[in-house]
């Protein structure tokens, strides 16, 4: 069976590649803000490891959004969204354990010499 082709004018594909453009530069404004912020609070590794993940995971979500605009049919756009949720598992799992492992350094080193 033929998969039907996805007719979306390049006019409308152009406007969406504009907004994810435009969408993408506000989210870097604010992990700018953000990081900086974070560079004057001391102890603050755990949050920054964070907002890292964060920053990381957003890239992804748009870089996902630009491949859908260009897809061409629904059998491409249904493995691109596959694709994309299989790698954000991945890296949901290695981010948890970072996150998880510096918890527990942190939190050993907080209790070191306590008991």
């Amino acid at each position: 069976m033929i998969e039907p082709k996805l007719e979306v004018p390049a006019e409308l594909r152009d406007l969406a590649e504009k907004t994810i453009d435009q969408a993408e530069q506000a989210f870097g404004l604010f992990f700018d803000a953000a990081g900086k912020s974070m560079t004057a609070v001391p102890g603050t590794e755990i949050s920054r490891q964070a907002l890292s993940f964060t920053e990381q995971n957003m890239r992804a979500a748009f870089e996902h959004a630009r491949k859908l605009v260009h897809a061409t049919d629904l059998q491409q756009a249904m493995q691109i969204q596959s694709e994309f949720l299989r790698s954000q598992f991945t890296n949901a799992g290695e981010h948890m354990r970072q996150i998880t492992g510096s918890v527990m350094s942190a939190t050993k080193d907080a209790t070191k010499g306590k008991f």
